[in-house]
C-alpha cells in the first residue's frame, strides 16, 4: 500500500501511477560505488607489483593484453598537462553524486550511480596519492586493447555507469522512482 502523504504522478508509459517515495538505495549506491572502487584498488595494487617494468601480458593475443601505463592525462592519454583539472573533475562528479544520494530511490539509477561514483574515487586516489603527488598523480592503467586505449577497471566502472545513466535517461526513469506502480505497490 503506498504510504500516506506520499504522492503518486502519471505513468507515461502506460503502467499506471509511479509510487513515489519508498526506500532510498543509498546502501546500494555505496555497495556497488565500494566495490567497485576495492576492486580497482585492489588490480592496481596488484598489477603494480607483479607487472610493472616487466614485458605485456598476452590475454587474447596482441588484442587484448597487460600492460601497466602511468597516465597524468584524461582518456587516451590526452591533457596530460592538466592532471590537476581532472583531479578537480573528480572531486566534482563525487561530491554531484553524494548531493543526488538524498533524492535517490531507483535501483538502476543506484547502480549507475555507483558504478561512476567508484571509478572516480578509483582514479582520484591515484591522482591524491601516486607519484608526483600534490593532486597531480598519474593513474595506473593496465588493460590495454589493440587499437584503441589502455585502461582500468575505474574507467570501465565510469564507461558501464555513463552508459546505464544514457539508458535510464532515455527510459524516462528518474532518481525517485522506485519502479514500482501504485496498482503493483497495493497488492
Amino acid at each position: 500500500m503506498a504510504n500516506p502523504g506520499q504522492g503518486t504522478e502519471a505513468d507515461t508509459t502506460g503502467g499506471g501511477a509511479v509510487e513515489r517515495g519508498g526506500r532510498r538505495r543509498v546502501a546500494l549506491l555505496l555497495a556497488v560505488a565500494g566495490c567497485a572502487y576495492l576492486i580497482d584498488l585492489g588490480s592496481k595494487l596488484a598489477v603494480v607489483e607483479k607487472l610493472e617494468y616487466r614485458p605485456p601480458v598476452p590475454v587474447l593475443g596482441t588484442w587484448l593484453e597487460l600492460r601497466v601505463t602511468r597516465n597524468s592525462g584524461a582518456a587516451f592519454g590526452m591533457g596530460g598537462a592538466m592532471t590537476i583539472l581532472f583531479t578537480l573533475i573528480a572531486v566534482a562528479v563525487v561530491v554531484a553524486i553524494v548531493r543526488l544520494a538524498r533524492k535517490l530511490y531507483s535501483v538502476p539509477w543506484a547502480i549507475a550511480l555507483g558504478l561512476l561514483l567508484g571509478g572516480a574515487l578509483g582514479n582520484l586516489t591515484d591522482r591524491l596519492f601516486r607519484a608526483p603527488g600534490g593532486l597531480q598523480g598519474a593513474v595506473v592503467d593496465f588493460i590495454a586493447v589493440r587499437g584503441f586505449s589502455v585502461m582500468n577497471l575505474a574507467d570501465w566502472a565510469i564507461v558501464c555507469g555513463g552508459v546505464l545513466t544514457v539508458f535510464c535517461s532515455f527510459r524516462g526513469w528518474e532518481l525517485g522512482d522506485t519502479g514500482r506502480t501504485t496498482s503493483e505497490a497495493t497488492v
